[in-house]
C-alpha cells in the first residue's frame, strides 16, 4: 500500500534551534494516525511544516506521492491537505456561516460547497442553529467545532487536527473526540496531535510519542495505550 503522507527524516529549525530532529512515520488512506508528547516536543511544528507554514532544513514530505518541498501553503491545500490549527484561529466578526465558506476559497462547485456546509451542520448542530451569529460569539469548544468544519470544507484527503481537545471542558472535549470518531467511521484520513493521550491513541490506529524533536516510540494505538513507559508518561499511571 503506497502511504497518503509519507515523512522522512523531517527536520525544522527555529534559527539554530533544531525543533524536529529527523522524524519519520507515514499515513495510509483512511487511518488515524496521532502523534503524542509534552509540550515543546516538536508536534505543532511538525504539522506547521506539512501544511507548508514552516520551510524544513532538511528530510522529504510526500502527499500523494508528490514531494511538497516547492510547493506554497495554498496549493497544499489544493492538493487536498488541510489544517486546522492550535488555537482555532477563526474570523471572530464573521458569521459562522462565512467562515465555513472561506473553508471553501479554492472550490467553485457551488451545489457541493451548499452539500458540505449543510455536512457540517449535521455533525455540528449548535453551529447549524446559530449560523447568522458572529464567530466570536461562540464558546471554545464551539469555535473548535468551526475550525473543524471550515478544514472539511476544502473536501481534504487528509485532515490534519492540532490539539483539537486544548482548554475544553471534558464535556466538549468528549463531543470533538466523538466527532473524530464519526469522522474515522465514514473514512476520513486523520494526522491528530493531541496532548490528551488517552483519548488519542483510544482512537488512533497508529502512534507515535514524541520527546524533544524526536519519535522515541511507535506502534498501534492499542500497543502504546498498554505500553507500561507511556501510561507513566503521559496517563499519569504509576
Amino acid at each position: 500500500m503506497t502511504a497518503l503522507l509519507e515523512v522522512e527524516d523531517l527536520r525544522v529549525a527555529y534559527g539554530k534551534i533544531e525543533a524536529v530532529k529527523g522524524v519519520s512515520f507515514k499515513v495510509n488512506a483512511g487511518e488515524v494516525v496521532t502523534l503524542v508528547g509534552t509540550n515543546g516536543a516538536g508536534k505543532t511544528t511538525t504539522l506547521r511544516t506539512l501544511s507548508g507554514l514552516l520551510k524544513p532544513v532538511g528530510g522529504q514530505i510526500k502527499f500523494n506521492g508528490k514531494s511538497l518541498k516547492k510547493v506554497p501553503a495554498h496549493d497544499i491545500v489544493s492538493l487536498g491537505l488541510a489544517h486546522s490549527p492550535e488555537g482555532r484561529h477563526i474570523f471572530p466578526r464573521m458569521s459562522i456561516e462565512d467562515n465555513l465558506r472561506l473553508g471553501a476559497f479554492l472550490r467553485s462547485d457551488k451545489p457541493g460547497i451548499e452539500k458540505d456546509i449543510q455536512r457540517a451542520y449535521d455533525l455540528f448542530p449548535i453551529l447549524g442553529e446559530r449560523r447568522k451569529q458572529a464567530a466570536g460569539t461562540l464558546s471554545g469548544g464551539e469555535q473548535q467545532m468551526l475550525a473543524m468544519g471550515r478544514a472539511l470544507m476544502s473536501q481534504p484527503k487528509l485532515l490534519m487536527l492540532d490539539e483539537p481537545s486544548m482548554g475544553l471542558s471534558p464535556i466538549m472535549m468528549q463531543k470533538i473526540m466523538a466527532t473524530i470518531a464519526e469522522l474515522k467511521s465514514q473514512g476520513t484520513t486523520i494526522l491528530l496531535v493531541e496532548q490528551n493521550a488517552q483519548a488519542a491513541l483510544s482512537l488512533a490506529d497508529q502512534g507515535h510519542v514524541m520527546e524533544i524533536g524526536k519519535i522515541v516510540l511507535s506502534g498501534t494505538g492499542s500497543d502504546l495505550l498498554h505500553d507500561e513507559s507511556v501510561r507513566k508518561a503521559y496517563l499519569g499511571e504509576d
